[in-house]
């Protein structure tokens, strides 16, 4: 009878220490959280996160006052407007000095037709030398008037230009600053980075924000991690891009499993974390690794895992 009870009791053991160790490595399941931020200040007049919803990435989920800087913004496009209406057209002044001159020089040619003829007068003792070089003087006067005239052309053309490049050259740096309150108009705008399902939300609508103020956190749950410790003489029986067996509880004696993937490996040892469970528990300096596993629905953020990859 003693000889029964024993062996029972050893089988017990023996079971028991098998179930315990029937994994190669066991850890727990995260994924990459991502904390989404307030990038702006002011109040907070739309927002629709809540905990649990999926969220696309991109999506618009929310928006912060910005009138402040669209005020501003239009205020800087309003005086780029009145730089063009400072500027003037060197086209416009130049016609005006054109007729000008065009008149000088019927002038000119009036005067030259009036010389010639007085110049036969004069021949015929019909005009006196006074008459002709009078007219000679009015000639070389007209003559250097055109010449002031046409200087003055392009005198006007290059001062109009110049003033006009001064003027504009303000239209640079306002354009910028523009740029700069678009750019807080922008972040106003709360937009969803990842695809994703919102574990913790932190804000409200109507409450003030301001920069780098957390409002939700977000993780992408369709693929999991599952992170795992292993023992040193492990190391040589895997390798990154190896598929693994992975596993989870379902109900009190069977199991869930997955197919994953190993997707990184630690090269550094670290001391063996109380609540993991190692193929040898003595060990006390453990690898951290990681396993790719699709998520069907039932795997959750902190949920326990193991992995096997023994035959």
């Amino acid at each position: 009878m003693k000889n029964i009870l024993f062996t029972t009791i050893t089988v017990l053991l023996l079971t028991s220490c098998s179930q315990k160790n029937d994994f190669d490595a066991s850890g727990n399941f995260e994924a990459d959280e991502v904390i989404v931020a307030a990038q702006q200040n002011g109040e907070l007049t739309s927002y629709s996160v809540q905990e649990g919803m999926l969220l696309k990435q991109g999506a618009k989920v929310g928006q912060i006052d910005v009138r402040m800087a669209e005020l501003q913004k239009e205020q800087i496009k309003a005086s780029i407007s009145a730089l063009q209406d400072k500027t003037a057209n060197p086209n416009d002044q130049a016609e005006l000095v054109k007729r000008q001159l065009q008149v000088q020089e019927s002038q000119l040619a009036q005067q030259e037709r009036e010389r010639r003829r007085t110049e036969n007068l004069l021949k015929a003792d019909a005009a006196t030398q006074k008459q002709l070089d009078d007219i000679n003087a009015g000639i070389d006067q007209l003559r250097k008037q055109i010449a002031v005239t046409r200087q003055q052309i392009k005198l006007n053309t290059y001062n109009t230009n110049t003033q006009n490049k001064s003027i504009l050259s303000e239209k640079g740096p306002l354009e910028k600053t523009a740029e700069q309150f678009q750019e807080q108009i922008d972040k106003g705008q709360i937009i969803n980075p990842i695809n994703g399902t919102v574990l913790v939300n932190y804000a409200l609508r109507g409450e003030m924000q301001v920069i780098g103020k957390p409002l939700y956190k977000i993780a992408n749950t369709d693929t999991l991690n599952l992170r795992a410790y292993i023992i040193g003489t492990q190391l040589t029986n895997i390798k990154v891009n190896q598929q693994v067996k992975v596993r989870i509880d379902q109900g009190e004696k069977e199991y869930k499993e997955y197919t994953g993937t190993i997707i990184w490996i630690s090269d550094k040892s670290e001391f063996s974390p109380k609540t993991i469970q190692t193929k040898d528990e003595r060990a006390n300096l453990v690898y951290a690794i990681k396993v790719k596993v699709k998520n069907d629905g039932f795997l959750k953020i902190g949920m326990y895992g193991e992995v096997i990859w023994s035959k």
